[in-house]
């Protein structure tokens, strides 16, 4: 009996060890299956991404854009319309494909019994992934999207305009445009979009415009554009006069290339490095002259959004007694040795200007200095901001006699005339640009041209808006 009784407690440590080591190793599968699914990219947990347009309105002819993304696969999606009383399905898919993102486009639902004057709507996405998170359902996403319903155009109605517009010149238009959502206003010329200034009155606009003088077409539209994206376009009714701009073959020496052009190639390590003499040339005369044309575009490019109060103009003058040495929107052909054998075309787009020697060039009417220093082919160049988007130039300065950001008057000197630059002999290259645009110097040197289509549009408007 004492054999037996010392021999049970024996046999009961066993029985409890070998439990204990089926627990561990239940413990051990648990954290590993449990590691597993934490880890494998089956059972991710990241519900998909819905997204939709910006807009908070809808004009019922645009598409809506919905996009779904997941980081794994997206099993099936639901698109509900919900007009405030009721709920349709628009859109139910399960996917078979193996994708990640998916995008869909809203056309908006005439076929349902939609209440007809609704004035929101909204639009409900759901999407749920193939992961086998949540027992295999999935990770799901649900975000309702809300929309305004406009559907009305904005309203357009021009005040006055210039009667005429003369090919690579300038003109203006005054016009009123309402609505309540207006996101975008503008003249569109097919060429340029000019952007408007707020004229006196709430709901008033103006711009001048430009036709380019090479552009062959041009058909300016005001645009208007709600935050629905309904479009109003109206036609501006202004004649058009044609020009035909002069056609000139210069020949380009040796000594003009190994000079001036040399000279210039030398100072920018873009072109320093070309070593043929006629491709040299060529790069100077256009890669170069557009590269400095760019920043002139870009730096006449800007138009104050203060509502316009007054804006008196005198025609401009810059360099007394000068003789015109050459002339705007010529078209050259440079030559080497003959004419047949043409290496560069540009166009020269302002007015040379010759008197005496490092003669004075003076600033017909105040604005601002938006840049006095060096610029390539155009040398030392003032460049000055008379309001309304109108820009004067003065290229080829021997000196420049104010800075970037000064506010200059009438009659002031601003710079000597001199032959930096791409020029050969002393005289002023004077431009004149409308929101990036070179136009014609002629008509802004000419008073009369300045009264009839600018002052008298001014004043006209004025009649008829009542200020």
């Amino acid at each position: 009996m004492n054999n037996i009784n010392r021999n049970k407690p024996i046999f009961r440590d066993q029985k409890q060890g070998g439990g204990l080591w089926k627990f561990i190793l239940f413990v051990l599968i648990v954290i590993a299956v449990g590691g597993y699914i934490y880890t494998s990219e089956k059972f991710e947990r990241v519900a998909p991404k819905l997204s939709m347009d910006n807009s908070v309105f809808w004009n019922k002819k645009d598409k809506l854009k919905v996009n779904i993304e997941d980081n794994g696969e997206i099993k099936e999606y639901q698109v509900i319309v919900d007009d405030g009383k009721n709920k349709f399905e628009l859109a139910h898919e399960t996917l078979q494909e193996s994708i990640s993102t998916k995008n869909l486009e809203i056309l908006f639902p005439t076929n349902l019994p939609i209440q007809k004057d609704i004035k929101k709507l909204n639009i409900i996405v759901k999407a749920t992934d193939k992961s086998f998170w949540n027992l295999f359902a999935g990770n799901s996403a649900t975000q309702t999207f809300s929309f305004n319903i406009d559907t009305k155009k904005p309203n357009v109605k021009i005040v006055s305009h210039s009667y005429s517009i003369t090919k690579g010149g300038s003109a203006l238009v005054i016009f009123k445009a309402t609505d309540e959502n207006l996101k975008e206003l503008y003249i569109d010329t097919n060429k340029h979009k000019f952007r408007v200034q707020p004229y006196k009155k709430g709901g008033y606009f103006v711009s001048l415009i430009a036709w380019e003088f090479n552009q062959d077409n041009f058909d300016p539209k005001i645009i208007a554009v709600d935050r629905a994206g309904n479009v109003r376009e109206r036609n501006i009714p202004i004649y058009l006069k044609e020009k035909i701009y002069k056609v000139s073959y210069i020949k380009a020496s040796d000594k003009f290339i190994d000079g001036k052009i040399t000279d210039l190639a030398s100072s920018d390590s873009k072109y320093d490095n070309v070593e043929d003499r006629l491709g040299k040339l060529k790069a100077i005369n256009e890669d170069m002259r557009i590269a400095n044309e760019v920043l002139i575009h870009k730096l006449s490019s800007t138009l104050s959004q203060e509502p316009f109060t007054e804006w008196k103009i005198k025609k401009f003058y810059p360099l007394k007694h000068a003789a015109v040495v050459a002339t705007f929107g010529d078209e050259r052909h440079y030559y080497y040795k003959d004419k047949s054998n043409e290496i560069s075309l540009s166009y020269h787009v302002g007015l040379d200007l010759a008197s005496t020697k490092n003669a004075p060039i003076f600033s017909s009417n105040k604005g601002k200095v938006v840049y006095a220093a060096y610029n390539g082919i155009y040398g030392k160049m003032p460049m000055i901001d008379h309001g309304m988007g109108l820009f004067t130039l003065y290229g080829h300065c021997s000196s420049i006699l104010v800075d970037e950001g000064d506010e200059v008057q009438a009659g002031d000197k601003i710079a000597q005339t001199g032959k930096s630059g791409l020029a050969l002999g002393d005289h002023l290259h004077f431009g004149i640009l409308v929101q990036g645009v070179e136009v014609r110097i002629a008509e802004w040197m000419d008073q009369n041209w300045i009264k009839i289509n600018i002052d008298n549009i001014f004043k006209e408007a004025d009649g008829i808006i009542g200020l």
